[in-house]
């Protein structure tokens, strides 16, 4: 057996249909009665309805977190918790909401409980993902993960199916980089294919009954091993690349995460055989970079950097972006290297043979 070190995640989690309704004890447990909500506005209907589940716990609703976290929401949302003297922050939604709520976290060092809805795990992650006038900073720090997670799957029914395939790659991506990223460990191995396993039943379920509460669970639960993975392993050259071309070109997160994972695999995989033998028997595939790839195709997610509107004129651009400060990763990174791969994600063809390693 190999050395390993071994973080356990400090957030209490509370997994079930209907357990939304232990929120009020948990506020009490938390001794926290002065509640912000806070959610995007696309959301505000959750966030009224969280309110009046907890009814004299909340003070109100803050619905304007937006994607990317600018600081200047934050800043609004601050001057509203000032204001009102909230003592806790309970985020309802996906990566903006939690994101929004773990700034406030940074900067008040008030709790924060977390009620996902999507599958993108942010809510379980010590990350912090920020915009300030243009640029982004990105902050790794314990004490953002939330005191309390609250995963009841009736928060995810209505959840669409573009929004639970985007999200889920997300997700897959958090797991299957954590699987030869610096970081790793045997426990993290076990909950990474153990999540790739449950998306991999899940999904297909999903696509053919949206509403099948039993595959929602299921997927809510990939969703929280996946991101559990993602805060306890490091990043490496797939996350590199999606914020490279997130940033550059404004593309959607979760979108990118699908497009980029299966030629990231493809590159790594001569590198990292033992991680691949876990993501192709998690999908019970004979190769993960192939797998992941005929996943998304059945699911209709995008599968080019193309149709998510990056420009081709662009690849060199992320080239010199992406070989700047690059993440640790298995196979050495070089400019024609990485080139291929963005190359390959922008054509969106179905990975095979040898990885790309293309000045083309």
């Amino acid at each position: 057996m190999r050395s390993f070190n071994y973080q356990g995640s400090p957030a209490r989690i509370l997994f079930g249909s209907g357990a939304l309704a232990q929120l009020p004890a948990e506020l009490d447990l938390l001794g926290r009665s002065r509640i912000l909500v806070v959610s995007t506005a696309q959301q505000a209907e959750d966030a009224e309805r969280i309110t009046a589940e907890i009814k004299s716990h909340s003070i109100g609703a803050f619905t304007d977190a937006e994607l990317q976290t600018p600081v200047t929401v934050t800043q609004k949302a601050l001057s509203v918790i000032k204001d009102s003297d909230a003592d806790g922050v309970v985020a309802v939604g996906g990566g903006s909401a939690i994101g929004l709520g773990k700034a406030i976290v940074l900067r008040s060092g008030l709790p924060l409980i977390a009620l996902p809805t999507t599958y993108a795990g942010s809510e379980v992650t010590p990350m912090l993902s920020e915009t300030d006038k243009g640029a982004k900073l990105v902050r790794r720090d314990p004490n953002f993960v939330p005191a309390v997670v609250i995963y009841d799957v009736d928060l995810t029914l209505a959840m669409s199916m573009s929004l639970t395939v985007a999200s889920a790659f997300s997700a897959l991506a958090h797991a299957a980089e954590a699987l030869y990223a610096p970081g790793g460990n045997p426990v993290v191995e076990l909950f990474a294919e153990a999540g790739i396993a449950a998306f991999a039943g899940a999904l297909p379920a999903l696509h053919d009954r949206p509403h099948d509460v039993e595959a929602r669970s299921n997927a809510l639960y990939g969703a929280w091993l996946c991101g559990t993975c993602l805060g306890q392993a490091e990043t490496a050259l797939h996350h590199k690349l999606c914020h490279t071309l997130g940033g550059l070109f404004d593309l959607p997160h979760a979108e990118t995460h699908a497009v980029v994972l299966p030629h990231a695999l493809r590159f790594n995989a001569s590198a990292a055989t033992s991680a691949m033998e876990r993501i192709e028997r998690a999908l019970n595939v004979a190769n993960a970079a192939t797998g992941v790839y005929d996943l998304a195709r059945q699911l209709g997610a995008p599968t080019s950097l193309r149709e998510l509107g990056m420009p081709e004129n662009g690849i060199d651009r992320a080239v010199d972006l992406a070989t700047k400060d690059p993440y640790p990763n298995p196979r050495q990174l070089t400019k024609d290297g990485i080139r291929g791969v963005i190359r390959a994600a922008w054509e969106g063809a179905r990975p095979g043979g040898a990885a790309v390693d293309s000045t083309r």
